[in-house]
């Protein structure tokens, strides 16, 4: 008989695993042997947290980050085949969110391996919960070009959706260009458009400022540069 893929959630930040995981998920975690992370030594004092009573160095853990290949999948799996459960853990918050993981479990699906998802944070729920905006009709575009040119375009063009689907445009970004995200939105964008910025959602630090854009531009902007932030634009109803 196959093992079970679990996929585990982690904190998006600094707190206690009590505030933001059941009981019944730690629980279970704390049972499971073998992991799949993409960094085993952020993932080792994860799982300490889980239960310290744990060997952690006894723990058996497999990492897939961006630069796996496609090819090492297979071997990532050869544990559930031979009946053992395994964990996934990101970085922070969901794993199968916009990162490697959504890729072993495609694999695991086809290989008829029974997938389970575990409760806990999602920056992108927590966000857009938080945001105000439409929760009927959103999307998710991960992170937005770079370049200065490519990425007004793209704001531009998540604004018009917005406004024409009336629904709400979330992406991500890294602390380093959070405020530069900032101000090109306000370029890009129109002042009666919303703009939700948060960070450190469910954590001791967590800062959520929703506003107009034009609030934006006439009020002190928040400090921006602790961790990566969630951007919610809303240019609905």
């Amino acid at each position: 008989m196959k093992g079970t893929l679990y996929l585990v959630p982690a904190p998006l930040g600094e707190g206690t695993l009590e505030a933001i995981l059941p009981q019944d998920v730690r629980t279970l975690a704390n049972r499971i042997d073998h992991w799949v992370v993409e960094n085993a030594k952020t993932a080792r004092r994860f799982l300490k947290l889980y239960g310290p009573e744990r060997v952690i160095a006894e723990l058996k853990m497999m990492e897939l980050n961006e630069h796996s290949k496609e090819s090492e999948l297979a071997a990532l799996l050869a544990p559930l085949e031979a009946g053992h459960d395994v964990g996934v853990i990101s970085e922070a918050g969901c794993p199968g969110v916009a990162d490697p993981g959504a890729n072993l479990v495609r694999l695991a699906h086809r290989r008829g391996i029974r997938v389970v998802p575990l409760v806990g944070p999602s920056s992108i729920l927590l966000a857009l919960m938080a945001a105000g905006a439409s929760g009927q009709r959103f999307r998710f575009h991960g992170y937005l070009p770079v370049e200065t040119g490519p990425r007004q375009e793209r704001l531009r063009e998540l604004e018009r959706d917005s406004s024409r689907f009336d629904e709400a445009q979330l992406f991500i970004e890294t602390p380093y260009r959070n405020d530069a995200m900032v101000d090109a939105i306000l370029q890009a964008c129109k002042p009666a458009t919303q703009l939700t910025v948060a960070r450190d959602l469910s954590c001791n630090d967590e800062l959520i400022v929703s506003q107009t854009l034009s609030s934006w531009k006439s009020q002190v902007r928040p400090d921006l540069k602790k961790r990566p932030a969630m951007f919610v634009l809303y240019a609905g109803r």
